[in-house]
């Protein structure tokens, strides 16, 4: 931060008084009083002018408002919470850096922001008055996603656009969105937001494209998936008013649809497109970058405490007879060895893997039944001390390494129902799921008040994950998500997302290498272990 011109907060004159830094009570000008008023006059108008700059600071702060994508689970939530503090003292510290020069009672220039007066002994004259010097400063208005619940899928924002139009679209310029994790220099942003005309529609962020056409995107611009640009939401994006009434008021003729949100940030509209913002970063704190960056992003994986136990995480592979060639031994020359407590349920009992016959005939989709039958094994047939359960497809490669570093930042005394997050309906009523995919986690809590709720499987075929999300749904449980569980393969995402990831979990074997894919993304390495040491250093340092 800046400091004032001088040692310990002292203006200087030094062109007026051939002096030390002004810090005694009184001094005695020796040079013409008319010398005096003209020197003084250049350094009160100078310093006017830099608190009518502060002070548009202030304004521009007042005129963005600043919105968490955050969650209810105790660990995020906590998170988002202390983002919110970051931003606000940021404000707060712009505040203080203001010098609003005044005229004390003897005639002197006084430093409003410390208490000081400077006396100097010379004939008053005419100054601006205190109230043209200073305004009353506000901080910038912060919101918590997870705190405007009375909107089922908030997270999906456009909900929430014709309350964000109501309460902001008078008195604001700019809705900025970020994520938890995303770090924010806030005098950097207003330097970004100023170059863009706040009176029009703007769509601002850093722009991620896919390569090729990916089932994540519904195979979206088949002939060319790079035309379409949408925004890493880790490096903030952001909306003009104009832009977020305009929305608004199409949602007032044109509700939401009951269809399924798989990805936020690439699902599109009709308005403008995105604009590329090269400030809006996902670089990591400590890079070079980083000075021309309004925004940057913590790319580390969290670690809150020591691992979990390999002992208290239990894994359950789903799988049936015409896969156990396939897909299993590649479970088994990858991540298998990372898990402690791991069982194969299948519709057929083999004893060289060995799998466990459920009893719940195999179905070609949904898996509804055999999902339930496992929850229910686990809570009464597993050591009622394993505090966690992972469901996993038996195409489903994961790091069970990371997974540990993962879960020391939740409690398992709370119901968590963990991974990918996606939607159905939520315009309309619906609800958020974890897709299956990528592997769900729950914690024992969750799966007693689950199964205790009676909310049950409409048939064995149906889809489980969904059916998941239905039940938690109605019990008042919110899921959590976590971005670093993979529905699908790391080619179905763009590069610059997947850079600053350090994934759990990936999905499908279909033309690619699984194996080469795990020991590439996932596989465990020396690195995992500095990172863990490094993470550690810095939050003791904190």
């Amino acid at each position: 931060m800046p400091r004032e011109r001088g040692g310990g907060g002292c203006w200087l004159l030094p062109a007026l008084l051939l002096l030390p830094p002004l810090c005694a009570p009184a001094l005695a000008i020796s040079v013409a009083a008319e010398d005096a008023k003209e020197q003084i006059e250049q350094l009160v108008s100078q310093e006017f002018r830099k608190s009518g700059k502060s002070n548009q600071i202030n304004i521009e702060l007042q005129e963005i408002v600043f919105v968490i994508q955050s969650q209810s689970n105790s660990f995020h939530s906590k998170r988002a919470e202390d983002l919110e503090s970051n931003i606000l003292k940021q404000a707060e510290e712009l505040g203080k850096d203001q010098i609003v020069p005044s005229i004390s009672m003897n005639g002197g220039v006084s430093d409003l922001r410390r208490g000081r007066v400077l006396f100097l002994s010379f004939s008053p004259w005419v100054l601006p008055k205190r109230e043209e010097l200073s305004q009353g400063k506000e901080l910038p208005r912060v919101l918590l996603i997870h705190q405007m619940d009375r909107h089922d899928g908030a997270w999906t924002i456009l909900p929430l656009m014709q309350d964000f139009s109501a309460s902001y679209g008078r008195n604001s310029s700019w809705i900025f969105f970020c994520e938890e994790d995303t770090r924010i220099q806030i005098v950097k942003l207003l330097e970004t937001l100023r170059r863009f005309d706040k009176s029009k529609e703007w769509f601002l962020g850093k722009a991620l494209y896919d390569e090729e056409s990916t089932i994540i995107h519904h195979y979206a611009f088949a002939e060319n998936p790079t035309v379409f640009k949408f925004p890493d939401f880790a490096a903030g994006w952001a909306l003009s008013i104009p832009l977020v009434n305009k929305l608004a008021n199409r949602l007032k003729s044109e509700p939401l649809k009951s269809d399924f949100t798989i990805d936020l940030k690439h699902e599109k509209g009709n308005g403008p497109h995105l604009t590329p913002v090269p400030e809006f970063c996902t670089d990591d704190l400590n890079s070079y970058k980083a000075v021309h960056c309004a925004t940057m992003f913590s790319n580390f994986l969290p670690v809150c405490g020591d691992l979990v136990k390999k002992e208290d995480i239990f894994v359950a592979v789903k799988t049936c007879r015409k896969f156990h060639r396939d897909r299993i031994p590649i479970v088994k020359q990858t991540w298998e060895g990372e898990a402690a407590l791991i069982e194969y349920y299948s519709d057929y009992a083999e004893t060289s893997i060995p799998t466990i016959d459920l009893g719940v005939p195999n179905t070609e989709r949904g898996h509804c039944g055999k999902t339930f039958a496992i929850l229910e094994r686990f809570l009464n047939h597993s050591s009622s001390k394993t505090p966690w359960l992972v469901i996993v497809d038996d195409d489903t490669l994961i790091s069970i390494f990371r997974l540990r570093k993962l879960l020391s930042c939740y409690d398992p005394n709370e119901p968590v129902f963990l991974g990918e997050r996606y939607g159905y309906g939520l315009g309309t009523g619906g609800y958020s799921y974890i897709t299956g995919g990528g592997g769900m986690v729950f914690s024992r809590e969750a799966i007693q008040k689950l199964l205790a709720s009676k909310c049950q499987c409409y048939s064995n075929d149906a889809p489980d994950d969904m059916v998941l999300g239905m039940c938690f749904s109605g019990l008042g449980i919110p899921i959590t998500h976590c971005p670093l569980f993979h529905q699908a393969r790391p080619m179905d995402y763009p590069k610059d997302y997947l850079a600053h990831q350090i994934p759990i979990s990936f999905h499908k074997h279909w033309n690619v290498d699984p194996v080469k894919v795990y020991f590439t993304w996932l596989a465990p390495k020396m690195e995992d272990s500095f990172t863990e040491k490094k993470q550690r250093r810095i939050r003791e340092d904190l």
